[in-house]
């Protein structure tokens, strides 16, 4: 094989599901804590986790959810890096009569409050969105105000921030804080294409994102819905990781459902290995990561 190449696996997401979702998505600590350690067993070396409701299956922040599918993770013994989203609490859906009300509830939340899981649960990594941005008919905005104290303590409980960035000028702005000693020397990039309304899923996109990262960058993309496994390949081509999973595209193939992330974990697998590519194991991503 030519190299190694790193499989994230997003479990569950941290969007509202529709009936379709409903149907194999993970929604409880216990199922999503089981397709982690399937998706790990099917070639996954890192797991990226959102929480939820497991009554309702809405969006969730809340600390023992995040700490149940945790320890289930590690009680199990399988192999993984543990990826932990720092999103949440960044959404924005101002009503168009009242801008002081919101349209669904959305409440905006404290930098200390979105990383008091990574301060807890020391997970091997978490995502830091630098990006601020129209998110389908909502926003999500995450300040430079924000952003700074996140990085912080982040770095201070002594986790690998990756940094998601959904266009162009989020790659810039982070390299402004990889400059200034604000995020990692050696940072590690998410590149998420296709998300309306950031950087479309197209190579000359991606092309164009990879292009303005930092020297010393280790990179990976992903794109959503059915742009999910040409992205697969399309990165791993540039020389960057890859990421699969329900988070980001719920079909195997046209019309077909994938029961569980693992199908699509497989499915990744073996586009990296027609590419004379594997798939690193979690000791090879903890060492092209440069984690401790």
């Amino acid at each position: 094989m030519t190299r190694s190449v790193i499989i994230t696996c997003a479990l569950t997401g941290g969007a509202r599901l529709n009936e379709t979702g409903y149907k194999h998505v993970p929604i409880t600590p216990e199922q999503i804590a089981a397709d982690a350690i399937q998706a790990a067993e099917a070639g996954a070396a890192v797991v990226h986790i959102h929480v939820r409701d497991p009554k309702t299956g809405e969006p969730a922040m809340e600390l023992g959810l995040y700490r149940e599918v945790v320890e289930r993770i590690r009680a199990s013994k399988v192999d993984m890096l543990i990826n932990l989203t720092t999103g949440p609490g960044a959404r924005s859906f101002p009503r168009v009569d009242d801008p002081t009300k919101s349209q669904d509830g959305s409440v905006p939340r404290t930098p200390d409050f979105r990383t008091q899981h990574i301060v807890e649960l020391k997970p091997d990594i978490c995502s830091l969105d630098v990006a601020t941005m129209n998110f389908g008919e909502a926003a999500i905005v995450n300040l430079s105000s924000h952003l700074r104290p996140m990085a912080a303590t982040i770095r201070q409980v002594g986790v690998k921030p990756e940094i998601e960035a959904f266009d162009l000028g989020h790659v810039w702005q982070a390299a402004d804080m990889v400059s200034r000693g604000e995020l990692p020397a050696n940072p590690l990039f998410q590149l998420c294409m296709g998300i309306p309304w950031g950087a479309p899923a197209t190579v000359e996109a991606l092309l164009q994102m990879k292009s303005m990262l930092p020297v010393g960058s280790t990179w990976s993309a992903f794109a959503i819905g059915r742009n999910q496994f040409p992205m697969v390949a399309q990165a791993a081509l540039l020389g960057g990781h890859v990421r699969v999973g329900l988070e980001d595209n719920l079909y195997l193939r046209k019309g077909e459902l994938s029961v569980g992330n693992a199908p699509l974990v497989r499915r990744a697998v073996a586009i990296l290995e027609s590419l004379d590519m594997s798939p690193a194991t979690p000791d090879e991503a903890r060492r092209i990561l440069q984690l401790g």
